[in-house]
């Protein structure tokens, strides 16, 4: 058994302690770890206690900088688990985290999937689109549905065009060729693009 020594608030986080086992730091614990089981100087503790209200700790610490991360904009599990890694969490803690978030409403890939998809829509084709969803984790069958409500494409795949051909000598087959790739790069399909461009510049 020992005894906790000191319990000083950390400088640069007041929501953080230091505590002291023995005269000694031993860990950080959030403050509300510290006043749920009523930690005090003078308290004795085993270490397989302290470090279960490390872990207890460091899971609601990981959740609050979740909630910061993904407040700015919605992210995928894979985003927030790779978040959560680079900050130095074990897996326990982001399994912990992922499912608190998930339970809330706050992550949910199929409609970052869709949301994604709508947003992206209007500049991208459908298959930039999956690739760069697959990229962040989503499901095959959560991207499939997220991308199916673009259609053909047509619509998107002519504006893209205009812009790229504005000012641009349309009559150069070097030009028309160059456009031709540029859609094809951003994920319209060749039917697309070959629809846009005849459109744009007529059928020859």
């Amino acid at each position: 058994m020992s005894e906790i020594t000191a319990i000083e608030t950390q400088k640069h986080d007041k929501t953080r302690c230091n505590i002291s086992v023995d005269g000694r730091f031993c860990c950080g614990l959030s403050l509300e770890t510290v006043v749920k089981h009523r930690l005090s100087v003078g308290t004795v503790i085993t270490a397989e206690k302290l470090a279960a209200f490390q872990l207890e700790s460091e899971k609601q610490t990981a959740f609050d900088k979740a909630l910061t991360h993904i407040s700015a904009a919605m992210k995928t599990e894979r985003e927030l688990r790779d978040f959560l890694a680079k900050k130095g969490y074990l897996q326990d803690v982001a399994d912990y985290v992922v499912e608190k978030m998930k339970g809330y409403g706050f992550l949910d890939d199929a409609a970052y999937a869709r949301a994604y998809a709508e947003h992206a829509g209007g500049r991208k084709g459908a298959r930039l689109i999956a690739a760069e969803l697959k990229r962040k984790g989503v499901s095959e069958e959560a991207v499939s549905e997220a991308v199916a409500v673009l259609g053909d494409g047509a619509e998107a795949a002519a504006r893209v065009l205009e812009k790229y051909l504005k000012g641009k000598d349309t009559a150069d087959k070097k030009v028309i060729q160059r456009a031709y790739a540029h859609l094809i790069s951003k994920g319209f399909s060749y039917e697309a693009a070959h629809d846009a461009l005849k459109a744009y510049c007529g059928e020859e």
